[in-house]
């Protein structure tokens, strides 16, 4: 029993007017995937799976260059269609039956994670009995972003994402970050009753919590005081604002 991380690597860069994948954009002179690795590393979890897909001989490249650099060695999985990232981390399912424990799933395009977050929304995660764990952060404008809505007890009641928000859920300023702590067992097992039934015919990772959730399992949410951990870019535009924020952050 122990605990890993998955860092979802696999989006395309076509928007970012690059060949190469989305999480190598740089910020501050380092890929993202960089970034969202040292937060990993730094909360004490060196058994890493990072899943690739668009272009995936950069990330395996960058991935060789690291373990160089650090000693640390990565594992990787390929995602080969794009259905979603519950899909995502369905090809990761033999990286999860190999590690019985918990495994945090993070996001290698949303650089500000970071070790503080992952370790105290971990300590809640046991502390809790929870299944899963979302991470979530308090925006002053959560527009576009899924709303945590919280049972009478302080657990996640159900993720509401914007365009099915009605007006009351769209008041709230509690959002998804896109990054979990689960157990594997209770992963893997609502992983296999995912369905892509759904405009998008995708696999949502999103529709796990409501699998567990009806099996009576407990699901929480911790509230990040670093609200930058939900940010990512998926333009140059965007991608240039993480840069003027991580220069603000190193002031």
């Amino acid at each position: 029993m122990g605990v890993s991380a998955i860092i979802l690597a696999g989006g395309e860069g076509k928007r970012m007017k690059s060949d190469k994948p989305k999480a190598l954009s740089l910020v501050l002179g380092e890929p993202m995937l960089r970034w969202v690795l040292n937060a990993v590393t730094g909360a004490d979890i060196t058994n890493i799976c990072v899943l690739t897909g668009f272009a995936k001989e950069y990330i395996e490249e960058y991935l060789t260059e690291y373990a160089q650099q650090t000693g640390i060695k990565t594992q990787t999985a390929v995602q080969l269609e794009r259905r979603g990232t519950g899909h995502a981390v369905m090809m990761c399912s033999d990286f999860l039956k190999d590690n019985v424990g918990d495994v945090v799933i993070l996001n290698g395009d949303a650089p500000f994670i970071d070790s503080e977050t992952i370790k105290a929304s971990y300590e809640l995660h046991k502390r809790s009995g929870s299944s899963a764990t979302v991470i979530s952060a308090k925006l002053d404008d959560p527009f576009g972003y899924g709303r945590i809505i919280r049972d009478e007890n302080g657990n996640v009641a159900k993720i509401v994402e914007q365009k099915d928000a009605n007006e009351e859920q769209a008041k709230v300023s509690e959002v998804n970050s896109g990054c979990y702590w689960f157990d594997s067992g209770d992963l893997l097992g609502s992983l296999d009753k995912l369905t892509d039934n759904n405009a998008g015919g995708e696999y949502y990772l999103t529709d796990t919590l409501g699998i567990l959730l009806s099996q009576g399992k407990t699901v929480c949410a911790y509230a990040a005081d670093n609200a930058n951990a939900v940010l990512g870019a998926n333009d140059p535009a965007q991608l240039e604002q993480l840069n003027e924020i991580a220069k603000s952050l190193k002031k």
